[in-house]
């Protein structure tokens, strides 16, 4: 079985220096990419400045911005103002509402041609599978088990066969906790998207609580395991980290854990 790649994702709030220290540890430990989500209330383009100055080789990438709230050309004018390194870049986007596929088409065409950049869609229903096998760069899942990825895979694949073209790059959310407060953060974290009506909806079609797509570990061991039993669904499993606090060694302790080829001593 392949072994997939390891990416580590953060809050958008999450501290400038921590996420800077974040990504150049998991720069330093073999993660393939870095990312932070994009809230609304928090600009994750823009938050990733620190981590691009903080490293030079590792992806930087956000997930997502709803693009049917916020302007193209807006996201275009913070990443260049910020200067954020297109050549990593993994610029994801996310739609609802009427016309949604519309202007996801059109969205990524219209980042792609502007930025250079790759383009990665959020994507939970089949439909969204379908369309973004169908023009992304890459294609973000969330809240999700290995065998509903492993569906919508199949998805992305007729989208991408029906367009003439390769199936792009698979990425998953995995949320990760650990030690003490493990489970309650991880309810925490679950009810505030259960709470929205798309997210809903997607638990109910996968027959899944949002606790059976994430790991609440009481040791490192127990999460390194969690996440080897992601190798070969996916391209790239994203550590989405709940740190029982805000400071850099509790966002450590969980890259440590999760790091690839193993934790590190």
């Amino acid at each position: 079985m392949p072994v997939t790649e390891r990416g580590v994702a953060l809050a958008a709030g999450t501290a400038p220096e921590v996420v800077a220290a974040t990504a150049a540890l998991a720069e330093e430990l073999g993660y393939r990419s870095f990312w932070l989500n994009h809230p609304g209330q928090r600009d994750g383009v823009a938050g990733l400045e620190p981590a691009a100055g903080a490293t030079s080789r590792i992806d930087l990438g956000v997930g997502v911005v709803p693009i049917h709230l916020r302007p193209v050309e807006s996201v275009v004018a913070v990443v260049e103002e910020v200067a954020l390194p297109v050549e990593r870049l993994l610029l994801g986007i996310g739609t609802a509402g009427p016309g949604a596929y519309r202007l996801a088409r059109e969205g990524a065409a219209e980042l792609r041609l502007r930025l250079g950049c790759r383009v990665v869609m959020a994507a939970l229903s089949e439909g969204a599978c379908r369309v973004a096998g169908e023009v992304a760069d890459g294609v973000l899942l969330n809240w999700l088990t290995p065998d509903h990825a492993r569906r919508s895979a199949e998805w992305v694949e007729h989208g991408a066969a029906k367009a003439g073209r390769p199936r792009p790059p698979l990425y998953a959310y995995l949320r990760v906790a650990l030690g003490a407060g493990a489970r309650e953060r991880l309810e925490a974290e679950g009810a505030r998207y259960t709470g929205v009506a798309t997210y809903a909806s997607h638990f109910e079609r996968m027959g899944a609580a949002p606790a059976e797509t994430a790991v609440a570990a009481d040791d490192a061991d127990a999460v390194a395991g969690a996440v080897a039993a992601w190798d070969g669904v996916v391209d790239q499993v994203l550590l989405r980290l709940l740190p029982s606090s805000g400071d850099a060694d509790a966002h450590e302790e969980l890259v440590r854990a999760g790091a690839p080829g193993g934790r590190p001593a």
